[in-house]
């Protein structure tokens, strides 16, 4: 035990005591570690969590193996399911008995960011099978077994590994890391610069296998389409065809998310990610339309057939709703050859289904054979009658069989050529086999129509850490949630407007002179300010021929010669609430008051602008509000979210200020600003180091000056002179007396943007 007197809970003290630990340094973290896994674990997973960490703390090999687990476990079950605690433990034995000890460290430190990049327990067992792989060919061990000394790169590779896995699938992995292996087997001097990517080449090999487009890079995007179009949502899993040479998965959904392969590219002249996206139109139609049917005596002929009618009658339906989905099915569905139906050699099942699915998906493609010319046209006879239903389809599939099967279909020979449709799912959704359950009642339980829960909050976004003791970023170290923020009494607002209405009547003196004089003149408007004489005159011309007037024959002006856009970022963590110096108020309401009035300013000076909130609790929970964006206009639903603005938790700046810069940088604008408006410096609960916070922050800021974006920091501490010019350089003003902050914010705004 520590020096310190530790002071737990009953139960905790119960887990410390299944810890059976007696080093010092697990002592000092155990109860943090312990309450972070009981909000992610289930009963079960925190006592396995608990078991696999006393393993390795009786290991032999120190204290640091634990602490690590201790820290990163819980991250990584929470992301990949809790069986995956006693894998991490026993590769991490297997690490140890394998003379690679000193990998036991990098491997769980890396290991909760490359679980953010494989995103599946499937593709973590491949992962450590790769690395098994590299030990055996790099180390001299028998079978797996004891091997002789270390294998050299094995540390560099792990530490390595986030950065790999960033910009490589699971096979780039593979294929990068065989080049290293086989070329500096006996060089472990070179091995180690290659695995580290110090080595020329191991940048060009990183380089020739980056290919595609990465599903864990495009998870988002691919979420907001599913709720945005399909109203939809669900786990997007990535698998890996590393392991799979003989069949090829394909992708399917059921009751633990999507299956989607890790890596697409460009195909036929469809980019990577719209390839996901057709899969995901796809599997979405069979989500809305689709049912299940019992399969228990069809053969499997009959299946494939019902499957193609289905796969194209919820395309089609799909095609009704959003019309645009036929340009992608059409580029992504193969273009089969009708003329080798003539082929007497082979079974050519496939062949005619994708004719009838391709004759259904392109009015351009016309067949010759009549008997799938009667198919088609008895889908679409279906079709007309409304939206059909998945049963119909299987009646005109088992009728399709029936009536165009042949000998030959019999045959081992199967023609393959441009029958196969790669974005449809395999459809083990719509099968009921009855045997499976030994009661029939058991057996029909999910044809039950079952409610999808809604699922409120996006999913996080994760932003790399500066650690400037080691001089290296964390990887996807801090996961932002974002959230509109809730909408408070308008009238808050309105009172602040009036309360301050002299001071906003000094200010419209000075946006007067702010605001650009220069006019554009804005041509071919129906109204206008004034007559268009050229286009007034070539109308009246065309109405005396006889030809249709342009009625455009109006203009009116703009303003120009300002470009701005700015995004002010306010710190909204707990000790907002305190009440200011010399002041009635908080700081949280001067605060409401300052952004109320620099809002009106911005507003009045025409300017883009967005306003969001932030505060933080630990790294993994960094909360990012949306007060107003830049598409918003300053109205009753933005001052609603502003007077509805609450202070808590810590200040997680650097991640805040990444996150605000992903909308800023996005802008059309000749300057962008952020104005960061704190009342102290960043800090966390989880961070010990008081310089770590400041130093990252520090970091961002360059980061977004590479980015073309300006940053500007407004600090209510009185004592910010001690840290903030280590932040912000001379970008900053300290604002002693508080209670003159909603006089001030506007015009330090109106100075920086003159």
């Amino acid at each position: 035990m520590s020096e310190e007197t530790i002071v737990r809970s009953a139960k905790s003290e119960a887990y410390w005591q299944q810890l059976n630990c007696r080093f010092p340094a697990a002592n000092k973290i155990f109860d943090a570690c312990i309450v972070e896994a009981k909000s992610e674990l289930s009963e079960e997973g925190v006592s396995s969590y608990i078991d696999n960490a006393r393993f390795l703390g009786k290991m032999g090999r120190g204290v640091e193996p634990l602490l690590v687990y201790l820290e990163e476990a819980p991250t990584v079950a929470t992301l990949v399911g809790e069986k995956v605690l006693p894998d991490i433990k026993d590769f991490a034995y297997f690490l140890s008995t394998n003379t690679n000890f000193k990998a036991i460290v990098p491997f769980l430190q890396s290991l909760a960011a490359v679980t953010r990049r494989l995103h599946s327990y499937e593709q973590l067992q491949q992962y450590f099978e790769l690395l098994k792989k590299m030990i055996a060919d790099t180390s001299g061990s028998v079978h797996g077994h004891h091997t002789t000394f270390p294998s050299p790169g094995l540390p560099f590779l792990l530490e390595q590994a986030p950065r790999l896995l960033s910009q490589l699938s699971l096979q780039g992995l593979s294929n990068w890391m065989d080049y290293g292996v086989r070329y500096y087997h006996t060089h472990p001097e070179r091995q180690k610069d290659y695995f580290s990517l110090q080595a020329p080449d191991a940048v060009a090999v990183m380089q020739r296998e980056r290919h595609g487009t990465l599903m864990v890079d495009h998870e988002r995007q691919l979420d907001l389409y599913l709720r945005g179009l399909w109203q939809d949502g669900d786990y997007l899993v990535p698998y890996s065809l590393i392991f799979d040479e003989l069949r090829k998965p394909m992708p399917y959904f059921d009751d633990y998310g999507i299956r989607l392969p890790d890596v697409y590219d460009d195909y036929n002249g469809v980019s990577g990610i719209n390839r996901y996206r057709a899969v995901l139109a796809h599997i979405a139609a069979h989500r809305k339309w689709s049912s299940k049917m019992v399969v228990d005596n069809w053969s499997p002929f009959q299946r494939i057939a019902v499957e193609m009618f289905e796969d194209s009658r919820v395309e089609y339906l799909a095609m009704q709703q959003f019309p645009g989905l036929r340009k992608l099915f059409l580029a992504l569905h193969p273009v089969p050859d009708e003329d080798d139906l003539s082929k007497t050699d082979m079974s050519l099942i496939r062949l005619r289904l994708a004719l009838v699915s391709r004759a259904i998906l392109d009015p351009e493609f016309k067949l010759k054979n009549d008997a799938l010319k009667t198919f088609v046209d008895r889908f679409f006879a279906t079709m007309g009658k409304g939206e059909s239903s998945s049963p119909e389809m299987a009646d005109i599939a088992l009728s399709f069989i029936a009536k165009t099967r042949r000998q030959t279909d019999l045959s081992p020979n199967i023609y393959f050529d441009n029958t196969e449709v790669d974005y449809r799912d395999d459809n083990r959704h719509l099968w009921i086999y009855i045997e499976q359950g030994d009661e029939e009642e058991d057996t029909f339980e999910h044809l039950e129509d079952q409610q999808r829960d809604d699922v409120d909050t996006l999913p996080p976004r994760h932003y790399h850490e500066w650690d400037y003791s080691s001089q290296i970023y964390r990887p996807d170290w801090v996961s932002v949630y974002e959230a509109v923020q809730a909408a408070g009494n308008v009238r808050i607002v309105d009172g602040i407007l009036e309360k301050h209405a002299a001071l906003a009547k000094r200010l419209k003196a000075i946006l007067d002179a702010l605001k650009p004089q220069e006019k554009v003149r804005i041509r071919y408007q129906e109204e206008g300010s004034e007559l268009d004489l050229d286009v007034a005159i070539r109308s009246l011309i065309d109405l005396k021929s006889g030809s249709q007037p342009d009625m455009r024959i109006n203009m009116s002006h703009k303003n120009d010669g300002r470009d701005i856009a700015v995004m002010l970022v306010v710190d909204l963590s707990q000790s907002l609430n305190e009440k200011a110096a010399g002041s009635s108020q908080t700081i949280l309401e001067l605060s409401q008051e300052a952004v109320t009035l620099l809002a009106w300013t911005i507003d009045k000076l025409g300017d883009k602008f967005a306003i969001a909130g932030f505060n933080s609790d630990t790294r993994h929970d960094v909360r990012y509000s949306h007060i107003k964006g830049f598409s918003e206009k300053f109205d009753e639903q933005v001052k609603g979210r502003l007077a509805g603005m609450q202070a808590q938790y810590s200040t997680r700046m650097g991640a805040a200020m990444r996150h605000a810069a992903h909308y800023l940088e996005a802008q059309k604008a000749d300057k962008k600003l952020m104005l960061v408006l704190t009342d102290g410096e960043p800090a966390d609960i989880d961070v010990d180091d008081d310089q770590l916070l400041i130093q990252d922050t520090h970091q961002a800021v360059k980061e977004l000056q590479q980015k073309g974006i300006y940053s500007y920091c407004i600090n209510l501490d009185q004592k910010a002179d001690e840290y903030v010019a280590d932040i912000f350089g001379k970008q900053y003003t300290v604002i002693d007396h508080v209670d003159k902050l909603p006089e001030q914010l506007p015009k330090i705004f109106m100075a920086l943007t003159k």
